[in-house]
């Protein structure tokens, strides 16, 4: 009998139950608190003009036809996919996110490798690989624009001796050129991280087993860069899909629609054709798209870290 009525007695009341969580629910409100003004701020900066543009969507409305506004439900999307421009772009976007992003990689992995060791002089490689990612990306566009791809004066004029008016004959190439020249430095910095985070006494142990150079890359350092590449991938990835500056001010989009990409033809359709229904459309597509992508490579990313870390 009093074994049974034991964990009667030990278990808590109803009534000391909800006395306890009381003192610990205000305080969790205590503590978030502060951040609402924070939190509504950034609703009110972000949400509320996606809102304004989903709805903008919906409606025919251009604004060089005054009193031409109404609902058309999604007829806008439906003209919208049936664009041959809008697709043209969108294929635009996609080339230049996946070329950039590679080669960004690629070279940030080769610059980090090179920044991992001991050398006379690396704080001051290291500054100068870092400069690129630090100057506003107009400056960067219109710095190559004037210093690299002029077809009088730019300095691949001077190294190959050709005319070749760059932007025009090699557009997208061209802008891909600077992006990669500017969020390469970026790349570098989260893998050189990773780098420097590696365990020495794993290296040491290869090393004393005699493994190689590119076995101990290949088996221990790459494994274990897996997440920051993962992460610098979908960053970049996010950035890059973005670009605008250096379209803008490179080549604006030319010759025809040879480097038009998404955020470019938003912008000419919006201020340059004045129509807010469909650019207000495109634009909502562009951030579902880019939703459902960022959400996948999260996901991926995420499972990685749990697996790397043990949890199930």
């Amino acid at each position: 009998m009093s074994t049974l009525s034991a964990p009667a007695r030990s278990a808590p009341s109803k009534a000391t139950t909800g006395k306890a969580a009381k003192p610990r629910t205000s305080g969790s409100w205590k503590r978030r608190l502060p951040l609402m003004p924070a939190l509504l701020f950034t609703v009110a900066v972000t949400q509320l003009p996606f809102l304004l543009t989903v709805f903008y969507s919906f409606q025919s409305w251009n604004l060089v036809r005054p009193g031409s506004r109404h609902f058309v439900g999604f007829g806008n999307y439906l003209d919208v996919f049936t664009d041959s421009q809008f697709r043209g772009a969108m294929l635009n976007t996609v080339i230049l996110t996946i070329v950039c992003v590679f080669f960004s990689l690629l070279l940030g992995l080769g610059f980090a490798l090179l920044l991992d060791r001991k050398f006379l002089g690396r704080g001051v490689v290291r500054t100068l690989l870092i400069t690129p990612f630090l100057i506003l990306p107009a400056a960067g566009a219109l710095l190559w624009k004037t210093t690299m791809f002029h077809p009088s004066f730019g300095l691949l004029h001077f190294v190959f001796g050709t005319d070749t008016d760059w932007l025009s004959a090699f557009p997208l190439a061209s802008v891909m050129a600077q992006i990669v020249w500017q969020w390469t430095p970026f790349m570098m910095l989260l893998i050189l991280a990773g780098l420097q985070s590696q365990p020495k006494e794993v290296l040491e142990a290869a090393s004393v087993d005699g493994a190689g150079r590119v076995r101990t890359f290949t088996a221990i350092t790459l494994p274990h860069l897996s997440r920051y590449l993962q992460l610098a991938t979908l960053l970049g990835a996010i950035y890059i899909v973005n670009s605008f500056d250096a379209i803008f001010l490179m080549t604006q989009g030319g010759p025809g629609t040879a480097s038009t990409n998404l955020p470019y033809y938003i912008y000419q359709r919006a201020f340059e054709g004045f129509d807010i229904g469909q650019s207000s459309a495109m634009g909502v597509i562009v951030v579902i798209l880019t939703m459902i992508v960022a959400t996948f490579a999260l996901r991926l990313m995420f499972r990685t870290f749990a697996v790397s870390g043990g949890v199930k």
